[in-house]
């Protein structure tokens, strides 16, 4: 039988122990010491767990502490966006962050370095055990790392009691770190086994109060105090009626029940997948996860085993921790479709739906005000005799105007450029905006990318809160040669986006040079999905007809139903028809707003520039200009 479920619960499982921030080095097959650059994301085996039960649909919280700091403050962050809960973290002001440097020397090397010495997750103790928030879950999860000190001891077997107590479930992840039991020497990290009579002694001390257990073989055997792994099972048996599942690497998982069997494989096997060994780091982490997800659902024990199998496959084939476990949509889609990549990194179906159920939520629509206009404003400047670098000063009074309008509520934005805006930006950033910045050469065609055809060199000194924009005159009907090399283009600029992970916005204007009809740009995202480019977001010129954006509803359903939307353009249209093409997009859920520039900016951008407005009048202006097309969204929508 299975754990079940306790739908009484506020959460599922609640994790203990280890938290810090990886930095992954982004060079594979390199030495620790040759590394050049690093990735960050949230680690440590409790942590990790806590991220990968909340992507798999599980209510997750998790108990630690974090350093006052940037870094604390990260962790905390990107808790929050994966929707775990944050009562049990603690902010410890007189520690640091722990922090783990980490590197893929080969497919069986992987030095790590833990910058642990009297940092946040080390101090952890029993005073930070809030019995309230332990037993608002089903289960508790301990780690063994968390055993290796007296306070951290104290605090582990603190949560145990009281989750025993009120009817939970205790959950051991062996999590064997020898360097962290004062083992091995400080740049030993990446050692997983050194026999300990210690650590075995102190192990053997917790199995009896758990009700799942589980490690690998070298894991299996500490905790047991003997290398023979059907002994150690055996001895483990004997002091706890737990479930333990034995993670045997690219076998799979046993899971053991009830009585140990006389060989390791007459347990209970799930499904295996053969994939190709990238990074092991982190995929014990994942494979909990998968099982937690079966296990604390009611789900029978093979099939536990074999969603664990499948979350492992997936760390074991990318190269991050806690960023590279599966969301529950991913292991659907794996699991009904497979694939035939034996490394899943290179499967562009999976990893479309990994970033896509992964990415940073955005609010339900976007109201834009577009101000990355390059060529426009440089010909406005040129015409009042004024230097072009005012345009600088100009955007930054267009933030102050987008200020008043938005008011701190979430989904508005502004299209912002590297020319002009840079200064902007920061402006943007305050008021807590979404940001648009373009890549194109501005009207080129065929598409050009502006300053660097590298674009990939160039996103990487984004802000990963940024969003690629980058518009393409492109129509169906365009001769072959123009649309192949606009479209290889757009596919170059969609790899890389995804690369450096960046989402993309893509402009289609098609009107300027070709004839429309209800099919035109249906037909033109068509053939860009074809080739795989599957945006973020699109962003649309006004349509003719309600049949035409029925047709480009369908395309995007049928194509990528992980779309965020459509946003509608300007092309310096008069308010009135901008609230037509408002009212004609009222029915169609899939067009989120508007990305609107020169109707707002026109005006004072023209008057301010020959010194006939004030900053202030400027800046009201744009305002009044941006309130009114907000008001005329808002009354299409009938909000």
């Amino acid at each position: 039988m299975s754990a079940g479920s306790a739908s009484d619960k506020r959460l599922d499982v609640i994790t203990i122990g280890r938290c810090s921030v990886d930095l992954y080095g982004q060079q594979i097959g390199s030495r620790l010491e040759d590394i050049a650059s690093f990735a960050k994301s949230v680690g440590g085996c409790p942590s990790n767990i806590a991220i990968g039960t909340a992507r798999l649909g599980l209510r997750s919280g998790l108990i630690t502490r974090v350093g006052d700091e940037q870094m604390g403050r990260y962790v905390k962050e990107q808790m929050a966006r994966e929707g775990v809960a944050l009562d049990g973290i603690v902010t410890d002001p007189a520690r640091l962050t722990s922090l783990v440097l980490l590197s893929v020397e080969s497919d069986k090397t992987f030095p790590l370095i833990f910058y642990r010495d009297n940092c946040a997750d080390s101090a952890l103790c029993d005073a930070d055990i809030d019995e309230d928030f332990v037993k608002s879950s089903a289960s508790v999860l301990v780690t063994g790392t968390h055993f290796a000190k007296p306070h951290t001891d104290a605090a582990q077997r603190k949560a145990m009691r009281i989750a025993r107590a009120h009817g939970a479930r205790v959950i051991l992840d062996i999590d064997y770190r020898p360097n962290l039991w004062g083992l091995a020497g400080l740049g030993a990290g990446e050692e997983r086994y050194i026999k300990s009579d210690m650590v075995s002694e102190h192990m053997k001390s917790i199995l009896p109060d758990c009700d799942l257990i589980v490690g690998t073989e070298e894991e299996v055997h500490i905790a047991a105090g003997t290398e023979d792994t059907l002994e150690a099972l055996r001895i483990i048996r004997k002091l706890s009626r737990a479930v333990i599942v034995l993670k045997r690497g690219p076998m799979g998982c046993v899971v053991y029940p009830d009585q140990i069997p006389d060989a390791l494989d007459k347990g209970i096997v799930g499904k295996g997948f053969p994939i190709e060994v990238y990074n092991v780091l982190g995929a014990g982490d994942s494979f909990m996860s998968g099982f937690l997800r079966g296990w604390l659902r009611g789900e029978d024990y093979a099939t536990s085993a074999t969603w664990a199998n499948a979350c492992g496959a997936f760390a074991v084939s990318r190269l991050l921790c806690s960023p590279e476990i599966p969301t529950w949509q991913e292991l659907q889609f794996f699991l009904k479709h497979g694939s035939e990549h034996r490394a899943l990194r290179k499967d562009e179906a999976i990893n479309h739906v990994h970033w896509a159920t992964t990415r940073r939520q955005q609010p339900e629509q976007l109201l834009a005000f577009a101000i990355d206009h390059r060529i426009q404003l440089e010909k406005m400047a040129d015409d009042a005799g004024a230097p072009r670098a005012k345009l600088n000063d100009f955007k930054r009074l267009a933030m102050q105007a987008i200020g008043r309008v938005s008011k701190g509520k979430p989904g508005f934005g502004t299209l912002l450029d590297d020319v002009y805006g840079r200064e902007a930006m920061f402006d943007a950033a305050k008021l807590g905006l979404w940001v648009g910045r373009p890549l194109e050469q501005p009207g080129s065609r065929p598409l050009r990318f502006e300053f660097t055809q590298d674009v990939g060199a160039r996103l990487v000194d984004w802000p990963v809160t940024h969003t690629i924009k980058c518009l393409a005159f492109y129509h169906p009907d365009d001769p072959r040669e123009m649309k192949d090399e606009q479209a290889q283009k757009l596919r170059t600029l969609y790899e890389a986006a995804r690369k450096v992970g960046r989402e993309l916005l893509v402009e289609i204007i098609a009107g300027k040079n070709g004839a429309m009809d209800d099919m035109t740009v249906a037909r033109a995202m068509t053939e860009l999905y074809a080739l795989g480019i599957k945006p973020d977001w699109w962003k649309l010129e006004p349509q003719a007809s309600a049949k035409a954006w029925e047709n480009i509803a369908d395309v995007i359903t049928q194509n990528d139903p992980w779309c965020r939307g459509v946003v509608l353009l300007g092309l310096d249209a008069p308010e009135e028809d901008l609230a037509k093409g408002f009212a004609a997009v009222a029915a169609q859920p899939i067009v989120k707003g508007f990305a609107v520039g020169r109707t707002i900016f026109s005006n004072a951008a023209q008057k301010w520039l020959r010194g006939e407005m004030t900053d202030e009048q400027a800046v009201a202006d744009m305002a009044q200009r941006f309130q009114a097309l907000v008001d005329i969204w808002e009354k299409a929508r009938g909000r």
